[in-house]
């Protein structure tokens, strides 16, 4: 069994009840033989992650039966349990992404990582939140962007399919860092793997705005280096400056003092590749400059270097709380637990990012059209592994930019991971032909012509993939070494499904999102009081929701957008010529109330809940009523039992019927709290309901 305090608890639990009552684990949602993306990155968390995050000395709990893991409530069920279900979260969340791929299911799969590696998800929102707003809003201004905020995502359920499959780099990592146990080699590979992955991009908020003044004067040439001014950075010192803790730290890793993270980073990178490409250029000389002189660099700005340096500002500055006391001064409480944990790991990601856009090819590799010597995995695993998966990223990308827009990039690709190789098929919209037929009629002319360079054809993407020569692969092959993990690559066409992204009018702002899930929790609290006041403790009870909570009100938060389309009404922070909802009718909460009771039920199958009410009926120790409440709701969430849940696969229908037949009082918990939420919502500025008619 892959979650051992789940089954840890279950024996508990057949102790305490003389019977099996669980929890039981719930069922897979891929194939436990596959080989395609989806199972191989699941299979990854399912069965090679078992026991993370565990805390040894909490096994003991089971002993003494005194809880300390949190659920709904604190102190109701084994630390290591709520671990194991902090597991099961980020499973099912990568889950729902990769059958989707919309920016919604990707900003879970972030929350779950810094919810489990970083224990805050608000100290960090920020930083992934602004990326997604940067590029839905500022994009369109440029002429070539496509999505980096779910791509990111893809592209770290790609290393996880990879590392799974392909025992090679398996190897490789093991042996960089020294790691003989599978299981923690694994663990280790998680949490660095997806501070690389995750995190790879979000310096574009940097590079586009250079790139939205060169593309003022990109619409009639294609040559940026004549007559165009461009954006430089000053200051910067905010993002390479090393406070005195983390100064101490790295001394502690390294004993060694760094000026700024220049420095860092570049006596990493030369630690790891000088002697391999003997590359000409100061390293450290280079990073000073990449912000403030691109005209140094083929007059590009290079959203990596600002990846790097905010992530480890992130990394290395405290989480700040302020606690308010009546009549005295505020008290500043500063935590530099995630600073205290670092360690070269931490640094070897920070390395991977810098290293993965341009740093490597044009000043470590003097890559153009060919390369020197292509990266191994045995170099430096995680950098090699960003760089591929960065690459074989292309599908499934939202166009912003002018161009980008009317470009013919693939949709889906289908992955086959078996025998230590990659194959993968790239799909494109199969309504497209009449544009891919023209392509080839122009592409053998251009060939029968004599192949003048500069009046070949192409299609974005497809050509450098169909193609004989295939330049989307060797340009990969220019990059890593592809020699332990063989790779091809095919084309083919498919018809769009837009149905799995659940796209509705609402505008779904991710600076809203949270702040929607937090007003969902509190949405039974009658007295908000002062607005600024009532916002910090809303938000400080939501944040002791157990993981698994949070993300619930988060997914209703999400579902909103298809509750509000049913009655013909939908959200949005912007103003529009249309009638604000100030409350649902009866009639509009009759319509939702089934639906959210659907989105509930399906939400705990998918977490192993099943339907029973022991916890109600079982014999209590004679204690006060509050007492007995409290044993109840703890008996609950250890046996992970509801009797509104259902058991089995039930259908639409059957839910429905579900729905009708409960108690009044329990169908009112589906019904009441919206129109509280709306007057909770409005707490946070901008955010507003309306109807289309």
């Amino acid at each position: 069994m892959s979650y051992t305090a789940l089954n840890k608890m279950r024996e508990y639990n057949k102790n305490c009840f003389g019977k099996d009552v669980g929890p039981f684990e719930p069922d897979k949602f891929f194939a436990t033989d596959g080989f395609d993306l989806k199972s191989a990155a699941l299979r990854f968390i399912h069965d090679r992650c078992e026991g993370l995050m565990f805390d040894d000395k909490k096994d003991k709990e089971f002993e003494s039966g005194e809880f300390t893991g949190s659920s709904i409530g604190k102190n109701q069920i084994p630390y290591n349990m709520q671990m194991d279900l902090n597991r099961l979260c980020l499973e099912r969340e990568l889950e729902h992404f990769i059958d989707s791929g919309v920016a919604e299911d990707a900003y879970n799969v972030y929350y779950c990582y810094l919810e489990i590696f970083f224990g805050h998800y608000g100290k960090s929102k920020k930083m992934i939140e602004l990326l997604s707003e940067f590029e839905s809003n500022g994009s369109s201004l440029l002429m070539k962007h496509r999505d980096h905020y779910s791509h990111s995502v893809y592209v770290f359920a790609l290393g996880l399919a990879i590392y799974d499959t392909n025992e090679n780099y398996r190897k490789a990592f093991q042996d960089f860092y020294g790691l003989s146990d599978d299981n923690k080699a694994a663990v280790v590979f998680l949490e660095y793997w997806g501070l690389s992955s995750l995190f790879h991009d979000i310096g574009y908020p940097f590079e586009l705005p250079f790139e939205q003044v060169m593309a003022y004067y990109e619409v009639d040439r294609k040559n940026r280096k004549i007559d165009a001014p461009m954006i430089a950075y000053k200051d910067v010192s905010v993002l390479t400056k090393i406070s005195e803790k983390a100064q101490a730290k790295l001394h502690e890793i390294y004993g060694s003092n760094f000026d700024d993270t220049c420095d860092l980073f570049a006596r990493e990178i030369n630690e790891k590749l000088y002697e391999q490409y003997k590359y000409k250029k100061d390293m450290r000389e280079v990073l000073n400059t990449k912000p403030t002189n691109p005209e140094e660099f083929t007059h590009y700005m290079d959203h990596a270097w600002f990846s790097a340096n905010r992530l480890f500002q992130e990394l290395t500055n405290p989480i700040v709380t302020v606690i308010k006391h009546e009549g005295q001064e505020d008290e500043i409480i500063e935590d530099y637990s995630i600073l205290n944990k670092m360690n070269e790991k931490h640094i070897d990601a920070l390395t991977a990012i810098i290293l993965h856009n341009s740093l490597y090819k044009f000043v470590v590799a003097g890559y153009y059209k060919t390369c020197k010597k292509q990266v191994r995995m045995e170099w430096h695993p995680l950098a090699y592994m960003l760089m591929l998966c960065d690459e074989l990223q292309c599908w499934d990308r939202t166009a912003y930019g002018r161009n980008s827009r009317t470009e013919l990039h693939p949709m889906a690709a289908d992955f086959d991971f078996s025998g230590n190789k990659i194959a993968v098929t790239y799909f494109y919209d199969a309504k497209e032909i009449e544009k891919i037929r023209q392509f080839k009629v122009d592409y053998a002319e251009w060939i029968n012509n004599g192949k003048d360079p500069e009046k070949e054809p192409t299609l974005k993407a497809y050509s450098g993939m169909w193609e004989k020569d295939n330049s989307f692969l060797t340009d990969i092959q220019h990059i890593v070494d592809t020699t332990q993990i063989p790779l091809s690559v095919d084309t083919s066409l498919r018809e769009v499904d837009r149905k799995a992204k659940h796209t509705y009018l609402s505008v779904s702002n991710f600076l809203h999102l949270y702040d929607f899930a937090v007003a969902l929790h509190n949405r039974y609290s009658t007295d908000t009081g002062n607005a600024a006041d009532a916002t910090v403790k809303m938000e400080t009870e939501f944040e002791s929701l157990s993981l698994e909570y949070q993300l619930s009100n988060i997914n209703q938060a999400k579902h909103f957008s298809h509750l509000l389309n049913v009655i013909d009404c939908f959200y949005t922070d912007r103003p529009v010529d249309f009638e604000m909802v100030e409350r649902f009718t009866p009639r509009q909460t009759a319509a939702i109330a089934p639906l959210e009771h659907r989105r509930w039920i399906h939400e705990h199958r998918e977490m192993g809940w099943i339907y029973g009410d022991l916890y109600e009926t079982c014999a209590l120790p004679d204690v006060s009523d509050d007492e007995k409440d409290k044993l109840r709701k703890a008996y609950r969430e250890q046996l992970r039992m509801h009797k509104l849940a259902m058991d089995g696969f039930p259908t639409d229908r059957e839910i429905e019927m579900h729905y009708n037949d409960l108690p009044t009082s329990e169908q009112g918990k589906d019904i009441k709290p919206f129109n509280k939420m709306l007057e909770l919502i409005k707490l946070y500025d901008g955010l507003r309901i309306y109807k289309l008619n």
